[in-house]
C-alpha cells in the first residue's frame, strides 16, 4: 500500500490540536497498527487505549474519518486511498489525553439499574427450563463489548450532553436484556420510562449502525423497551382495566 497520513489528535480536555504523521501501510494492516507505528517510531508519548486487537474488548474505540469505530477493526485498505486518515477521541466523553476518553461514566449508569432476578429454580438441582427462543432473544443483547460507541454516536448524548437524563443505547440494551428474560422477576418499565429517559430516543438506527457485533439495538431492544412503556403507562384499555381490577397485594 506504501505509506498512509494520519491526522491524529493531540492533546488533553484544555487544549489541543491534530498533528499529521506518517506510516508504512502493509498488507491486512488495521489502523491501530498504524497508530502503534507512529508510537514507535515518531511520537512514544501518543496516549492510545487496546487491550485485545481482535475486536472483542472495546478498548480502542475511536473517530476515524468523523465515523465512531474501532481502530483493530478499520483496515486501512478499506479506507479512501490517497486520502489522509483522520483519527479523533470519542466526543460524547471527557478527553483525558490524545485517542483516550474517560468512559466512567457508564459504569455509573449501570450500577442504577435494577440487576436480574432470577425467579425460583424450576428443578431441584436448581436448574430452570426456558424456550429457546426466548434464550436466543436475549443472548444476542449479551454480545455487547461495551466499546461505547452506540454512545458515542446517539445525538442525545452526543449533541445535546442529557448525560444525566438519558441512559444511551447501550444501557437500553442491557435493561432489554433483563426486561426480556422470562426468568426474571424484576420490573424495569416505570424506570425505563422516568430514570432512564427512553423518551429521548427517536430511533433513528445510528447506534445499530455503528455496533461492531451487529447488535440490532433499535429493532430489537429499544423498540420492544417503548412498546413496554406504552402498554404499561400510556395504553387506555390497561389503565381501565387498573381502574377497575383489585390491586395485586
Amino acid at each position: 500500500m506504501g505509506q498512509v497520513t494520519l491526522k491524529v489528535w493531540r492533546g488533553n480536555a484544555e487544549s489541543g490540536a491534530f498533528q499529521d504523521y506518517t506510516a508504512e501501510a502493509g498488507e491486512g494492516m488495521v489502523v491501530l497498527d498504524a497508530v502503534h507505528q507512529v508510537q514507535a517510531t515518531q511520537a512514544p508519548d501518543l496516549a492510545c487505549r487496546w487491550n485485545c486487537k481482535a475486536g472483542k474488548c472495546g478498548s480502542c474505540s475511536a473517530e476515524i474519518n468523523g465515523k465512531p469505530r474501532l481502530m483493530c477493526m478499520t483496515r486501512l485498505d478499506d479506507l479512501p486511498p490517497g486520502e489522509v486518515i483522520t483519527v479523533e477521541p470519542m466526543r460524547t466523553f471527557p478527553l483525558i489525553k490524545d485517542l483516550v476518553t474517560d468512559v466512567g461514566w457508564n459504569y455509573e449508569v449501570k450500577k442504577r439499574i435494577t440487576p436480574f432476578a432470577p425467579r425460583k429454580a424450576d428443578n431441584p438441582d436448581g436448574t430452570w427450563k426456558m424456550h429457546q427462543d426466548d434464550a436466543d432473544r436475549v443472548q444476542e443483547f449479551r454480545k455487547c463489548i461495551e466499546c461505547y460507541l452506540c454512545q458515542d454516536v446517539c445525538h442525545v448524548l452526543r449533541d445535546h450532553h442529557k448525560h444525566d437524563q438519558f441512559v444511551g443505547p447501550r444501557f437500553l440494551v442491557h435493561l432489554a436484556q433483563v426486561e426480556m428474560n422470562p426468568l426474571d422477576t424484576g420490573d424495569r418499565i416505570a424506570d425505563v420510562k422516568n430514570k432512564h429517559g427512553i423518551g429521548y430516543c427517536n430511533i433513528t438506527k445510528c447506534c445499530t449502525n455503528v455496533c461492531p457485533e451487529g447488535i440490532t439495538i433499535t429493532d430489537n431492544a429499544i423498540i420492544p423497551l417503548k412498546e413496554r412503556v406504552v402498554d404499561e403507562h400510556y395504553d387506555p384499555v390497561m389503565l381501565l382495566l387498573r381502574l377497575v381490577l383489585p390491586k395485586k397485594k
